[in-house]
């Protein structure tokens, strides 16, 4: 697609760059199942010698387990958090065991295409890309290219048809999903990197999250953060001091981004 044009980098004439989750935010990818199910399968198989010793139940891995331990981290230090969480005996050198049977479980479900995009945030990203705010994917995650390019437009109503041979991955001006950084979220490095890469300042740019860690990280880097909250949880991204959250994309006030606000839709 043509690039956006880039306004200018200043708050006070409007947002200048958007900067996007992908797994929880645009895709509602397996990430949580293949997660869940590859801990599972260790715990009665090749790891049951150890499981009492462990706080895990195939009930205790819940979804708000998942948002609050492993959302938005990278695959290891996901795996390690959520042994650590379990309190699972050598958690440190069992945890590129647990990440690889996650990874395959995982590639395995986005080959049977157990994914889909949400419709709100597709609607989103491309009013904001209309709007002429230039667009950029950053997730830890190093499957998101995967789900992105596995997403036609071609799907969605409302679609110009000038963009129903694209993509999601398309949409995206610069897209830094899967790049190794030094430092995961909660640090803003993945994100201060992408308001390089847009041309933009950080304090004019907001990011869309739905895990506690990418709004602190968004707040560390000094942008505004919006918090999509799909699983409930909206209590801790408010917490996290998000500067507004939502339960759809839908709900936000698209006209308010041109002055650098976020806001919610009057009813």
């Amino acid at each position: 697609m043509t690039p956006a044009a880039t306004p200018p980098p200043s708050r006070r004439t409007g947002f200048a760059g958007a900067i996007f989750d992908v797994d929880g935010v645009l895709v509602d990818s397996p990430h949580e199942a293949a997660w869940r199910r590859a801990l599972h399968e260790l715990m009665v198989g090749e790891w049951s010698g150890i499981r009492d010793a462990t706080t895990w139940s195939p009930e205790a891995f819940t979804p708000q387990v998942y948002q609050q331990v492993l959302s938005g981290k990278p695959r290891l230090s996901g795996a390690r958090a959520a042994l650590e969480y379990f309190r699972v005996p050598d958690a440190a050198e069992r945890t590129a065991t647990y990440a690889e049977r996650k990874q395959q479980l995982l590639v395995r479900l986005i080959d049977e295409r157990a994914f889909e995009a949400y419709p709100d945030a597709v609607r989103f990203v491309l009013a904001v890309r209309a709007a002429g705010i230039p667009v950029a994917a950053a997730s830890s995650s190093k499957n998101a290219d995967r789900f992105l390019r596995g997403i036609s437009l071609a799907e969605f109503e409302g679609v110009p048809d000038a963009a129903s041979g694209f993509t999601l991955l398309d949409v995206f001006d610069a897209n830094l999903s899967g790049r190794d950084f030094a430092r995961g979220k909660p640090d803003p490095e993945i994100f201060l990197a992408a308001a390089g890469e847009l041309g933009v300042l950080p304090e004019s740019c907001f990011v869309v999250e739905d895990a506690v860690s990418g709004i602190l990280a968004a707040k560390a880097g000094d942008m505004a953060a919006l918090g999509v909250a799909r699983s409930g949880d909206a209590d801790a991204l408010v917490a996290a001091h998000a500067d507004l959250v939502v339960t759809s994309l839908d709900d936000v006030d698209r006209t308010r981004l041109l002055h650098g606000e976020l806001a919610t839709r009057s009813r």
